[in-house]
């Protein structure tokens, strides 16, 4: 960890059993006072203890993951009802260009044609951007990595051809 700790009579860097570590980011975790001398264990202990050890950072990883995609997601939630509202709004909007525009035309037409014109005009413009749509959807289709996929085969015959007695 990288960090600071309360030093006493010790060289730069040293540090003993119980020292406090106050990482970059403010959190403090103290060195073990409490365990036997790592020389004075068996191997089997060591390892009983590597096990726990990693168990408690990979379950502590989690937890720091956890809060974080929380986080992430309240941000992105509220993000997400801007976007709905500035989508409503933005429709009203085109309410009343529709309204003006039709009211504009029936200037020099009757009414209803005005109406017709503009709705004819929408449905173009729907009509093209449904197009485009669907096909960008086809090119994005099938929704497999296929790069990766391909450089996962690529290394799985690398290995093959590294590990001879692999393949008998």
């Amino acid at each position: 960890m990288a960090g600071r700790f309360d030093k006493t009579d010790r060289p730069e860097g040293a540090m003993a059993a119980g020292d406090v570590i106050t990482t970059d980011n403010g959190a403090a975790a103290s060195t073990s006072g409490d365990r036997p001398e790592r020389a004075d264990q068996s191997m089997g202990e060591l390892f009983k203890e590597l096990s726990s050890e990693t168990s408690t950072l990979i379950r502590q990883e989690m937890d720091l993951l956890k809060a974080e995609m929380t986080q992430k997601g309240k941000e992105a939630g509220k993000g997400a009802g801007m976007l709905g509202a500035g989508a409503v709004v933005g429709l009203l909007a085109l309410g009343a260009m529709t309204a003006f525009l039709i009211a504009l035309l029936d200037t020099f037409m009757a009414t209803w044609l005005a109406a017709l014109i503009v709705t004819v005009v929408y449905a173009a413009i729907a009509g093209v951007l449904a197009l485009r749509g669907k096909d960008k959807v086809q090119e994005a289709a099938p929704p497999v990595p296929e790069q990766t996929v391909e450089t996962l085969k690529e290394d799985a015959e690398w290995a093959k051809t590294q590990m001879p007695s692999a393949r008998k």
